[in-house]
């Protein structure tokens, strides 16, 4: 295990039916391929040892008497390695037999967990052969004497490997209203093992994968399914070796079926993130309580965890986890924030009866993104477009083409509009309050920004409406804004949405407008660098002030947030993901340089958020006072840039 990161296979070896010598050997190769790829845990098919398909050959005490001893094979097979393994095959307990997924690990058999629930139903008649657990909770079996003696046996086990608690179902348990693994993680099981023998039929597949995604999902864990495959009988049934592991509702690897060789994968599980949501999440607690009738015992190993190498995480690490990188689900997410987004700015002016918006246009990202939510919900309403005010409001830094793009938009759309040149305001403010104007330094830009917002105050006064917000997500979190400058609105469309999206936002609006015009405008939109124009052009008439040379590119700002906020994760792990995800592009020091700068604004800025206007949460991570993040003004950063500082003397 390396930072928290479990790695767990998935396997579906080739069978032989019968055969359980032939089996043993291919899963004790397989270990071995586990092992050397650091995995800490290996899950194999329902009744791996003997196919699941041998029919009344389970009755026969040949073939069980072969069973035990290909367990106690498999055990001195692991006695060299750290890997858990976790096998299926049928085992006598109290002269009863049951089908069982049987834990090894460092040499021993360490636990054995019969199968809940045990179908008679369409093309599964398995009551012929086994019996449910029921009642055998808390049993202890000798299945080979001075060799495998004394095994804990029972449904309400867990196996625990360095902290990290194992649970274990099998095949149908999976698909009753309340699979055991509920109460397992209720009961504290991080990974859920689930040994199956699940046949091929159309249709299924799909529904299978969605199911052990929503199963993770519902019990916050992470989860790993093997099911039998080539080799199986196929009189009436045929068996496609599935090996999907699955982590808190998305599914993390899974295999390509139909091959005639073994198959697996293998994963990484962020037992770090599970553990964080089952606290963030109180109804998880409450639930466990409420349903807990018995508690589970657990099975503790003894076996020394290996320290996994962070060569190669086995699981993807997304540089931009609030944008899609697919089509179709970019697509999807597009049109769902932007719904998200009309229809919460449509009950606030339908509650406050209010049918006039008042929106400062600067021809960049944020203001063009919530002109375009506020005539999409004027249109949905049946209001006027002219209702809505769109101000152009030059200063010191407005440059032509953004200016450009402000009123071409605005008039393209159809809505009423207003320009108000600042420069002679805030010069007279200058004098008055004694600063020199040649001085361009934070009472320069931001007695700008409070112009500004002065002046949409008033305009909504006027018209009988309301401003509307611009500032986003990542502004916000870095604290990006200007105290009661455009810090303050009357409702912040865009509070929920990141920087990243709001450019993909504007982009895929661009590709709907029905206009080229608007079209072309938005496209320049979004390929203008983001500034918040407080700062003369340059010579040519360009942007001289762009924001991600002043704080940082807000690709790495949004990855900081998403991992600190949705998961809680320390400066040394969110560095740690970084490495992976930004390869090639950020190096190290740039890495760090810009956490350091993130962790310090975002401790610094609370203020600004604890009264931030209402705004509607868009996606996982909301920075709300009222709602999803509540943090005191006064919380200090130390700890953290410690950590940070930490890890750059570290890559010095």
């Amino acid at each position: 295990m390396f930072k928290n990161f479990f790695r767990v296979a998935s396997a579906s070896p080739r069978v032989k039916l019968a055969n359980v010598d032939a089996n043993v050997e291919t899963i004790a190769s397989m270990i071995g391929v586990f092992a050397g790829n650091d995995v800490d845990l290996a899950v194999f098919p329902e009744l791996c040892l003997t196919g699941y398909t041998c029919g009344d050959l389970y009755h026969d005490r040949t073939l069980l008497d072969a069973v035990v001893r290909g367990l106690a094979r498999l055990a001195e097979e692991t006695s060299s390695v750290a890997t858990a393994v976790i096998v299926g095959a049928p085992v006598i307990y109290n002269n009863v037999l049951f089908n069982c997924g049987i834990v090894i690990h460092g040499g021993r058999v360490r636990m054995i967990v019969p199968k809940t629930y045990i179908p008679n139903y369409g093309e599964f008649y398995e009551k012929r052969w086994w019996q449910p657990a029921d009642d055998v909770w808390d049993g202890r079996v000798t299945l080979l004497p001075g060799v495998i003696d004394d095994v804990p046996f029972g449904a309400k086990q867990l196996y625990e490997i360095g902290g990290v608690r194992i649970g274990i179902e099998i095949c149908e348990d999976l698909w009753t209203p309340i699979p055991p693994s509920s109460r397992m993680a209720m009961a504290g099981a991080q990974i859920i093992a689930n040994l199956s023998a699940s046949d091929a039929v159309v249709g299924k597949y799909d529904y299978l994968c969605n199911l052990i995604a929503q199963q993770s999902a519902r019990t916050i864990t992470g989860y790993v399914y093997a099911s039998a495959g080539f080799g199986e009988s196929t009189t009436d049934l045929v068996f496609d070796g599935k090996t999907i592991i699955a982590e808190n509702g998305w599914i993390a690897r899974r295999n390509s079926r139909w091959q005639t060789g073994d198959q697996s994968v293998i994963a990484d599980i962020d037992i770090e993130a599970i553990d964080h949501d089952r606290l963030y999440k109180s109804s998880f607690a409450d639930c466990a309580m409420r349903e807990l009738a018995f508690g589970f015992t657990r099975v503790v190993s003894d076996v020394t965890m290996r320290e996994a190498t962070p060569a190669a995480l086995m699981r993807p690490v997304d540089p931009t986890p609030f944008v899609p990188s697919d089509d179709e689900t970019m697509n999807g997410r597009c049109s769902e924030v932007i719904n998200i987004q009309v229809a919460a700015l449509a009950q606030r002016l339908s509650a406050t009866n209010t049918r006039s918006l008042v929106i400062g246009i600067s021809g960049g990202l944020d203001s063009t993104l919530a002109l375009l939510v506020a005539v999409k919900t004027f249109d949905r309403l049946g209001y006027d477009r002219k209702g809505i005010t769109g101000v152009t409001m030059p200063g010191f830094g407005t440059s032509g083409r953004t200016h450009t793009n402000a009123v071409t938009l605005m008039e393209a759309l159809g809505i009423s509009t207003r320009e108000i040149s600042i420069a002679e305001a805030v010069t007279l403010h200058f004098k008055e309050i004694g600063h020199d104007p040649s001085v361009r330094d934070v009472t320069y830009e931001n007695a700008q920004a409070r112009q500004r917002t002065y002046l949409l105050m008033d305009i909504a006064n006027q018209t009988g409406g309301m401003v509307l917000g611009t500032g986003d997500l990542s502004e916000l979190a870095l604290g990006w804004a200007t105290y009661n400058g455009d810090h303050m609105s009357m409702y912040g469309v865009n509070a929920g949405v990141p920087k990243t999206l709001v450019r993909h936002l504007v982009r895929w609006l661009a590709e709907k407008a029905g206009s080229e015009v608007v079209r072309k405008a938005l496209i320049d939109v979004a390929d203008t660098p983001i500034s918040p124009e407080l700062i003369p052009v340059d010579e040519s008439g360009n942007i001289s002030q762009k924001t991600e040379d002043l704080v940082g590119p807000y690709e790495l700002h949004d990855f900081f947030l998403f991992h600190f906020i949705r998961f809680g994760r320390s400066p040394r792990k969110i560095f740690f993901l970084a490495q992976i995800a930004f390869k090639g592009l950020f190096d190290d020091k740039t890495i760090l340089h810009w956490l350091r700068h993130f962790c310090r604004r975002f401790f610094n800025q609370q203020f600004k958020r604890s009264c931030m206007p209402d705004g509607p949460k868009v996606g996982s991570v909301s920075l709300s006072p009222r709602g999803d993040w509540r943090m005191p003004s006064d919380a200090q950063s130390a700890i953290w840039l410690r950590e940070v500082d930490q890890l750059q003397d570290e890559i010095k």
